[in-house]
């Protein structure tokens, strides 16, 4: 006789966290997240379903395969993974746990989730993150986030935490944590405006792009030199 395990009816979704890299699409417009193991090879959204990675057509979670989203019962769990070399760029997330679900004793294995908040880590650098910059990797037709300092963004692409958010949407919360953050100064905005690291982080993020644009443009006029002696 095959024992099954009692049937769970919460009252309100379970709370998980897992952790992620945050991902960009080429063209700016949107973001979400990858995973660290076997799921990583399907990005997801804010709101999202489970799809098997083996292509099966099961929904998730079936009994016998590993599909579906996967999340550890507490936060410090999830924050221990973040020690590992490979999972020092990743992000703390924390989901509600959507659907059907099968508990373990870590964990829950389930169907659907909503990432409710997102927590960025400090720059490798040390500081304190303001903004997702590109990680040098990615996956087909998404470019991996990694929190920077703004002076680590440089050049590259990025995009600020609050900017992150507005791209992901569904009312995802986004915060960064640890890192040694700026000596305050005097001359901060009052009533709550943005301070001297935020509108640091946003200058670096604008002479990035000014230098993108810069870049462009010459090589429009290149072109257009080029065209004009071939004429």
């Amino acid at each position: 006789m095959r024992l099954r395990l009692p049937a769970e009816r919460p009252t309100e979704p379970p709370t998980g966290y897992k952790i992620a890299h945050p991902v960009l699409s080429p063209d700016g417009t949107r973001a979400g997240f990858t995973g660290v193991s076997l799921g990583g090879a399907l990005p997801y959204g804010v709101l999202d379903d489970a799809s098997c990675v083996y292509g099966r057509r099961h929904r998730p979670p079936a009994r016998l395969c590993d599909c579906g989203f996967h999340c550890v019962h507490g936060r410090r769990a999830a924050e221990d993974l973040l020690c590992t070399a490979e999972h020092r760029s990743a992000v703390l997330l924390e989901v509600r746990v959507l659907g059907a679900y099968i508990r373990f004793e870590r964990g829950f294995r389930y169907a659907r989730q909503r990432v409710r908040t997102m927590t960025a880590g400090p720059c490798a650098c040390g500081a304190t993150a303001a903004a997702l910059a590109d990680a040098g990797w990615g996956r087909p037709g998404w470019r991996a986030l990694a929190p920077a300092c703004a002076g680590c963004v440089g050049a590259r692409t990025s995009v600020s935490l609050a900017g992150f958010a507005r791209l992901a949407g569904e009312g995802l919360r986004v915060v960064g944590t640890g890192g040694v953050r700026p000596a305050p100064c005097g001359d901060l905005a009052p009533g709550g405006e943005a301070g001297v690291p935020e509108l640091v982080a946003e200058a670096a993020l604008l002479q990035a792009r000014l230098d993108w644009f810069q870049t462009q443009l010459a090589r429009l006029g290149e072109r257009g030199a080029g065209g004009a002696e071939q004429g």
